[in-house]
């Protein structure tokens, strides 16, 4: 360790100007913000949007203009994460607002789009979501887009489809979506702009939803009955339907979130927008002010560029250095009180299945009543307890006991816990055509459930041994042959490896050894030449695990907290790993290590290569001045 000590020691000025310069950035509410990125979709649909409302701002047009074209790839195309493969809806969807904008479709740089589309199936080969803003645009019919009757509001709970069956972005962004599919409106297009070239065949001809990716038997028989169903519900009676738009607009209305808009994310967003200025009777002029307001709060504007962030993630980033901050003894009331604040008081979403269960927990946005999110309660959780122990505070405990509270009822049979919903696990769902992007449910998943044990295990009541060993089992039967777990919403094995590790460590199993030698010589074997640890979007596809291109700070940073957590703080990797991070000049990342949903949304949060590496490198000083061996916290 005295190595280890030495390396620390002549690089303690850089870490502390690296922390005071995050710990500045606080907001004077007493949070932190970075900003979110995501693919060339969402700057895409805002250009798209501007022009369905006729309400252009031209120079905000210029500056996303400017984005897109510095994400183009080589071959033409644009990809869904940084420096990864083109993507063929991304690229179809971002041809198109490039020209809607009035981008020359004869430049060099729009050929090469164009050339990439054709060579990748056309226009027609493009997802749900981007057919569904081409039919808007009057680009393809609807009918080629998979049909979502609005009587679906109506579909009772038992019922094999509902709303409540589906995840909360699917079902916030479905709700207003199957207004747009009942009213098939037609966007403002005054220079009738169209993009019949990059289809290699007439666009008007495309008429027909297809089987989505995984076109086995239950894919097929959705599709069936889909054009049963388009042949069927036309027959049902117009007062329903019209009860069913209300139901559908009440739904809304009810959830809208103020400024903060419909789930907090930016799809959600627009379709609500749309959707409420279909009214024929104008009743929701206030509301569309206030989701283009929302709208409005998630674009970054730069000198020369600008993009739309997809949501923000104050109370996910707030917490992570939150956690830096009481490694490093700093003072934290403020914070501790902005999260007193932000707890949820409101039944949500989520008690349409837990019904029993009181308010708790926290949302990932600044503001997402009926949505709080199980991973940031879990980790806000964590933040306060130890918080508590410093100075007790009455209102915290109460705090921290409907956490633990909320926490525990919203685990899910197979013992481990989804992002925002209970057994949100209807498989068969991701085969009906509009699933074609595979991103509609919500399962437990291996990094969720790690920081819901790790949360639960701090607090040590003994009423919840039961729990923590459902959701032990869980994590157990997640390992993977070659020791690691899957990362559902970091990038990837390498996430869901050091999660696992950072509640494992804190439990006692049968076989624990052989479990976490497992995921030892799994990250060992992760390491890079340059000492750090990198891993690539691509790597979610079966025939490229583990896929790596660069080292980044927050992977390394995640490796090496992975490593603490199993007692490895006086190995060579650990020593390479920081070596790594001490060497570069600025923890900056350019490659995303997020995920929204593996093959089809990558998010890069700009503080992850800030905060993660300030808490690995925290967290090796304080073990160090402890002379342990094992990290004292699940994070």
């Amino acid at each position: 360790m005295h190595e280890l000590n030495q390396m620390l020691a002549t690089s303690e000025l850089k870490v502390k100007k690296i922390l005071a310069k995050q710990n500045s950035k606080k907001l004077d509410e007493g949070c932190f913000v970075y900003e979110l990125e995501a693919d060339s979709t969402i700057p895409s649909e805002l250009i798209l949007l501007m022009h369905y409302l006729g309400d252009i701002d031209v120079n905000l047009q210029k500056k996303i203009v400017k984005y897109l074209l510095s994400k183009q790839n080589k071959e033409g195309g644009w990809p869904l994460f940084y420096d990864g493969k083109s993507d063929v809806s991304a690229s179809v969807k971002t041809y198109f607002a490039l020209k809607l904008s009035g981008f020359d479709p004869n430049s060099k740089l729009m050929k090469k789009a164009k050339k990439y589309i054709l060579s990748s199936g056309g226009g027609e080969k493009a997802n749900v979501f981007t057919k569904i803003s081409l039919a808007i645009f009057g680009q393809i019919s609807w009918n080629a887009v998979p049909f979502m009757p609005i009587e679906i509001m109506k579909f009772p709970k038992w019922f094999p489809f509902n709303i409540y069956k589906i995840s909360y972005w699917s079902r916030t962004v479905l709700v207003p979506l199957l207004i747009i599919m009942h009213k098939k409106p037609l966007a403002n297009n005054p220079n009738s702009i169209s993009i019949n070239e990059v289809f290699l065949k007439p666009s008007h001809t495309l008429n027909k939803p297809k089987a989505t990716q995984n076109a086995n038997f239950l894919s097929k028989l959705f599709l069936y009955v889909d054009q049963i169903a388009r042949r069927t519900f036309p027959f049902f009676p117009n007062s329903m339907k019209k009860r069913c738009l209300e139901d559908a607009n009440e739904w809304i209305i009810k959830r809208l979130n103020g400024d903060d808009g419909l789930g907090g994310i930016f799809p959600a967003m627009v379709n609500s927008l749309i959707a409420l200025d279909l009214d024929e009777q104008k009743r929701f002029i206030k509301e569309v002010k206030t989701v283009k307001n929302a709208i409005k709060k998630l674009v970054i504007q730069k000198k020369d560029s600008a993009y739309c962030q997809p949501c923000v993630s104050p109370v996910w980033d707030s917490g992570w250095m939150g956690h830096v901050l009481l490694e490093n003894n700093k003072n934290v009331d403020d914070l501790a009180s902005w999260f007193l604040k932000k707890e949820i008081k409101k039944t949500g979403d989520w008690s349409i299945n837990n019904e029993k269960l009181k308010p708790g927990g926290w949302a990932f946005q600044f503001n997402n009543e009926s949505y709080p999110d199980v991973d940031d309660t879990a980790l806000v959780g964590m933040f306060l307890d130890r918080y508590n122990r410093l100075k007790k505070n009455e209102k915290i405990e109460k705090c921290i006991e409907r956490t633990r509270m909320w926490i525990i009822s919203m685990q899910s049979k197979n013992g481990g816990w989804g992002a925002f919903d209970i057994n949100n696990d209807h498989t068969y769902l991701n085969y009906i055509p509009f699933a074609d992007h595979g991103a509609l449910l919500d399962p437990p998943t291996t990094d969720v459930s790690a920081r819901c044990i790790s949360f639960l295990k701090q607090l040590n009541n003994p009423e919840d041994k039961k729990i923590i060993k459902k959701g032990l089992d869980y994590i157990l039967s997640e390992q993977e042959k070659n020791g690691s777990w899957y990362g559902r919403w970091g990038t990837n094995y390498i996430y869901g490896t050091w999660s696992a590790l950072s509640s494992l460590n804190l439990l006692e199993f049968p076989n624990k050894k052989i479990v976490i030698n497992k995921a030892i010589e799994y990250l060992k074997s992760m390491q890079r030449e340059d000492g750090g640890w990198g891993e690539d979007g691509k790597s979610y596809y079966e025939n490229s695990r583990n896929h790596s291109k660069v080292s980044t700070p927050s992977q390394t940073a995640w490796a090496i907290m992975g490593l603490l957590a199993s007692g490895q703080i006086d190995s060579l990797e650990v020593r390479k790993g920081v070596s790594y991070l001490l060497k570069k000049k600025n923890w900056t990342e350019d490659h995303y290590t997020a995920v929204g949903f593996p093959k089809v949304f990558y998010l890069k949060y700009h503080g992850y290569a800030k905060y993660f590496p300030l808490l690995a490198i925290s967290k090796i000083k304080n073990q160090l001045r402890s002379n342990s061996l094992n990290t004292m916290y699940g994070v």
